[in-house]
């Protein structure tokens, strides 16, 4: 997500008796424009195909969005190429920003670093490794390869451990809060365990169908939600905002 800030003054009455004296808070509202950076189309197991997804992205109100299919060894010189081409014709015409990406999926630990290097020398803008969720059986090793070998975000990493948070902190790797049915469970642990060790956080909805994108207004109470504060709040959305930004080179 990225926000728009707008400056409002709230008006706080001193007195009760007249005359009337009145004082001026400023108070910061955050408007929200979606920024998700972890979807899903017909090149892995999404339902539509990558110009629908936008479609409905910019319908939704989206500002930008990643198209991170699943990739192993067996597809990522496939897929990633086809993602940068469609990110570039779509981003001729469209108002929702289009990012090439890559979820690295279900591969062994000892291969995680070399893939996450591929990806991005194929062309992808924001590489996600699937993180240990609780709802499937990931490799256990996955969390950590994940963060040392740099990758951008760590997708619903579950019971991801004090450890881990520290090594993501120091590695920049982002920890993620979802909207995904399953994977959401264990938003509550991830937000405890990156705020206690200052890990970034942030926002994405795991999209594999249309149903699936959400408002920014319900993206707001999907942080909340976890657990997280209005300060953390705010910091998640300004991490969606800083890695638009790095990866359209702004």
């Amino acid at each position: 997500m990225i926000t728009h800030c707008l400056n409002i003054y709230k008006v706080k009455r001193v007195s009760s008796k007249r005359p009337l004296f009145f004082t001026f808070e400023l108070d910061f509202r955050y408007f929200f424009l979606m920024i998700d950076l972890h979807t899903h189309t017909i090149f892995s197991d999404g339902q539509l195909v990558p110009s629908e997804l936008v479609r409905r992205a910019e319908v939704k109100g989206y500002k930008a969005i990643a198209l991170t299919d699943h990739v192993d060894a067996s597809n990522i010189d496939l897929i990633v190429p086809r993602l940068v081409k469609v990110a570039k014709e779509l981003n001729r015409t469209s108002p929702v920003s289009v990012i090439p990406g890559a979820e690295i999926t279900h591969v062994p630990s000892g291969s995680i670093k070399d893939l996450v290097t591929e990806a991005r020398d194929l062309g992808a803008l924001i590489v996600l490794v699937h993180g240990e969720t609780i709802v499937e059986p990931v490799e256990k090793g996955t969390n950590i390869a994940a963060i040392e070998a740099g990758a951008d975000i760590l997708a619903h990493p579950g019971q991801i451990t004090e450890e881990q948070a520290l090594a993501a902190r120091d590695k920049g790797t982002l920890l993620e809060i979802t909207s995904r049915k399953g994977h959401s469970l264990s938003n509550g642990h991830v937000a405890q365990m990156a705020v206690k060790h200052g890990a970034g956080l942030i926002l994405n909805t795991d999209s594999h169908g249309p149903s699936d994108l959400i408002s920014a207004e319900f993206a707001e109470r999907v942080l909340m939600s976890s657990g997280l504060d209005s300060k953390g709040v705010r910091a998640a959305v300004d991490n969606s905002e800083k890695v638009l930004r790095k990866v359209l080179g702004l």
